[in-house]
């Protein structure tokens, strides 16, 4: 994976983003105020490509150098010891990893600083994805990497039997119940452990059944709706009728990207980066599968809109160096590494349209169709909270403890004074 060269363009900014930040431009020995050395703070590196990527940076600015902190690959958790630390009013972190989710809550809460849109090549961008980097019509974060859910299948099975694979919900169930059993693996899985994978699924599964959890602006719950009873149908159905195992409800990304890489697996949501892991060495499955957008209850479903923003601390000691590291980690250059090198979706759009990208990386375009009609997550100053309880509501409906009818009304219930105290 370590190949591809960058584009000229690509070449240009790097130069004159290195020819920028090289030196402070005053006399030896003295550091300019805001200007240092960093820590990168993120989730688990599942890619081991970050390290490597920075190395470049760190050659070029001995006296900025960034280290790497990694946190757990649990979103939870890193978020859980993020928090943490910022509540403190601690200065260990400099540039901040966040999810997507996250950059309102950290931007209320007053742990992030505003940055200068001109800063940064926002306009380059795929458009969906710098909604995700702003809180009260502010830029408190840049896009670093996206994501969309997409819908792995076993294209070895599907097409023994003569099928397609499916658009729509009926046609995923009705395959997975016929196919899965013939050939000894299960229907479907998705991440749905309760945590944060969890939410991601139900809001996905509540979108492409036209519904929604709360209003844009996260003061009204609007999760009491039929079309959001019919996304919590889907899943309750396939535990119901077999074809979303009982295991499957214990997995998480990793877990359940093994189990499709297993072969154990007929159709598997999860995001782009399985797509490279499991075409690598020992894999069960390579080059025996596909990936489609997700499906919906009529047609193509709704993704929401994954990935990550980097922030700068407000607590940072060095927010100069900081956003210039922002503005490096975004260039066109690095965004193909992060593709090339991270197998993580880049947030520059003209990547996506590149053919030798695409001849290597053949889900691109799929990928860009899904971003581009995903939906973020619910936005609120409480994100917490609210992905706290709809993991509780979606567990209870898929342990058929509770039915959609009954979820649906419990979640407006129980984010109802959440959403009044955002």
């Amino acid at each position: 994976m370590r190949w591809m060269h960058a584009a000229g363009r690509g070449f240009l900014v790097a130069a004159v983003l290195l020819a920028g930040y090289a030196g402070f431009g005053t006399q030896p020995g003295v550091v300019p105020k805001g200007r240092g050395p960093m820590t990168l703070v993120t989730a688990g590196d599942l890619t081991d490509y970050l390290g490597p990527l920075l190395d470049d940076w760190n050659n070029n600015h001995p006296r900025e150098r960034v280290t790497v902190l990694e946190l757990p690959d649990s979103a939870d958790e890193t978020h859980a010891q993020m928090s943490s630390e910022l509540r403190s009013g601690g200065d260990r972190f400099d540039v901040l990893n966040i999810d997507v989710a996250w950059t309102s809550e950290f931007a209320a809460a007053g742990w992030i600083s505003p940055l200068q849109r001109d800063r940064f090549p926002l306009d380059s961008f795929l458009a969906p994805v710098v909604n995700t980097a702003t809180f009260d019509d502010r830029l408190y974060a840049v896009p670093y990497v996206t994501n969309a859910g997409l819908l792995y299948y076993r294209k070895d099975i599907l097409d023994k039997a003569g099928e397609q694979p499916p658009r729509t919900w009926a046609e995923l169930a009705r395959q997975a119940r016929k196919l899965a059993p013939e050939y000894g693996v299960d229907g479907y899985a998705g991440q749905f452990l309760p945590y944060e994978g969890l939410t991601v699924n139900a809001t996905e599964v509540v979108h492409s059944a036209g519904g929604s959890i709360l209003r844009d602006d996260g003061a009204r719950v609007t999760v009491d709706s039929a079309a959001a009873r019919t996304g919590l149908e889907f899943l309750a159905g396939g535990v119901r009728e077999g074809w979303i195992s009982p295991e499957a409800r214990s997995y998480k990304e990793e877990e359940s990207r093994q189990a499709f890489q297993d072969g154990r697996l007929l159709f598997l949501r999860n995001w782009p980066y399985v797509y490279s892991v499991a075409n690598g060495p020992g894999s069960k499955v390579a080059g025996k599968f596909g990936a489609v957008p997700l499906p919906g209850p009529s047609g193509p479903g709704t993704s929401v809109l994954g990935g990550s923003n980097l922030a700068v601390s407000s607590h940072s000691r060095h927010p100069e160096s900081a956003a210039d590291l922002i503005a490096y980690l975004t260039s066109e250059r690095v965004q193909r590494q992060v593709l090339t090198e991270g197998s993580l979706p880049p947030v520059r759009a003209d990547l996506y349209e590149d053919p030798d990208l695409i001849r290597t990386y053949p889900y691109l375009p799929t990928l860009r169709q899904s971003v581009l009609s995903a939906e973020p997550r619910p936005k609120s100053p409480r994100y917490d909270q609210v992905s706290l309880v709809v993991q509780a509501v979606v567990q209870d409906v898929m342990a058929l403890r509770q039915t959609p009818e009954q979820a649906a009304v419990r979640m407006s219930r129980e984010l109802g004074p959440i959403a009044r105290r955002g």
